[in-house]
């Protein structure tokens, strides 16, 4: 199931639960705007080559739209569409007053050098400028983008409007980017993992966690983890897997990633295939890459108690239906990667006020924010009697349904 159907089944399924009138969950259902624009540049050997864009707009009753913009070959209107709602119901979780939206173009950043890349940056925001902005889009890095790219979104949509620091977030430092935004996302599946296992009396510590994905996620998750005393036993990318039963040395896998920029021939640990990352024994299984990675063909496979939902869309509903049946409590993207998002936030509050926040603040408050919207997903449980999932999910359309009804829906 595409990443689309998955999550529209999720919010049906969520309407119904809360008993949402048929014409509010059909409004709810659509995006507000989609925009797809061509962005042609010119390569470094002069022939000019030609990029599909897409920034898809999906709610704004709660605050201007958020979500981050993606380089990737596969970037396609629907997936892009049901990220875009994710983030709607992400930011209501979190209580954050955003909106959603997702944007992204469809090309390998790997394939272009660092002056095409800042040419098609530039040409996708002259392409939009007019549609973003601080009380209306507000974009942030994704798959295959960084602070960077933020920058030259930034530049060029200055040109236009102004400078506008609070127009994306993710921004390098000097620009105005918050101190804690890189370990963000990271942290905050730290903090969700915390909250989770408390209800069960337990604790990071002596836990063992496999890893899929060891980008900016995967490794600040992998790093925290280690300094809280959790055992990292197995870790893949797509240079390879690597696995110890005592437990990793991070700092030293760190480091090897960075020297080497590889987990190949790591002498910390055992080289695995990295598809056998997904059913290692442990106790906590963090999928930090791609989504759609447990099916319905996989899921009987995963001996994990506990699964942090770190990417987007990772397990499909047949895979949610066996794991639940196995008893595996599993912590859904929409809360559990929200770290991201709610350092934004933050973000964001800092460039308006022109008041700039130390990490500790940061964190403090980021700390808080998961915290909090953790108990209120568990009374959304209770009320409903139903899964983590569910309660993330009604917990987010409920609160986006309100806000749409209190403006006047009719």
């Amino acid at each position: 199931m595409n990443a689309l159907a998955a999550t529209n089944r999720n919010f049906r399924h969520a309407a119904r639960i809360l008993g949402l009138d048929s014409k509010l969950e059909k409004s709810l259902s659509i995006p507000l705007r989609e925009i797809k624009v061509e962005c042609t540049i010119p390569k470094d050997d002069g022939t000019l080559a030609s990029y599909v864009g897409f920034r898809i707009q999906h709610d704004n009753a709660r605050g201007p739209m958020k979500g981050g913009v993606r380089y990737h070959p596969e970037v396609d209107p629907d997936e892009v569409n049901a990220l875009a709602q994710l983030m709607t119901w992400k930011t209501a979780v979190a209580d954050i007053p955003y909106g959603g939206a997702k944007g992204g173009i469809g090309c390998d950043p790997r394939e272009l050098s660092t002056s095409e890349l800042e040419r098609l940056t530039r040409v996708f925001t002259q392409k939009i400028h007019d549609l973003i902005g601080i009380h209306r889009d507000v974009p942030a890095p994704d798959m295959g983008t960084n602070s960077q790219t933020m920058a030259w979104i930034l530049d060029e949509y200055s040109k236009f409007h102004g400078h506008s620091p609070a127009v994306v977030t993710g921004k390098p430092i000097d620009l105005g980017g918050s101190l804690g935004r890189d370990a963000a996302t990271g942290l905050g599946v730290v903090f969700a993992t915390d909250a989770l296992l408390a209800e069960y009396g337990k604790s990071i510590s002596n836990m063992k966690f496999a890893i899929q994905g060891f980008g900016n996620v995967g490794a600040w998750a992998a790093k925290f983890i280690h300094g809280n005393g959790g055992k990292v036993i197995a870790v893949s990318d797509i240079t390879g897997a690597v696995k110890n039963q005592d437990g990793i040395d991070i700092p030293a896998l760190l480091k090897q990633r960075e020297n080497a920029r590889s987990l190949k021939d790591f002498e910390g640990g055992d080289a695995m295939d990295p598809n056998e990352l997904l059913f290692q024994e442990c106790d906590i299984l963090m999928p930090c890459a791609l989504g759609g990675v447990l099916s319905k063909e996989n899921a009987t496979d995963v001996k994990a108690k506990f699964i942090i939902e770190a990417a987007n869309h990772p397990t499909d509903p047949e895979a949610d239906e066996i794991l639940s049946k196995k008893g595996v409590v599993v912590l859904p993207d929409i809360y559990a990667n929200s770290g991201g998002v709610t350092v934004s936030y933050f973000e964001w509050v800092q460039n308006i006020q022109g008041f700039m926040w130390d990490e500790e603040k940061v964190n403090c408050e980021l700390k808080k924010y998961m915290s909090r919207a953790f108990q209120d997903i568990k009374a959304m449980c209770q009320t409903h009697n139903c899964n983590l999932r569910m309660g993330a999910f009604t917990l987010g359309v409920n609160r986006v349904a309100r806000a749409t009804l209190l403006r006047g829906w009719e």
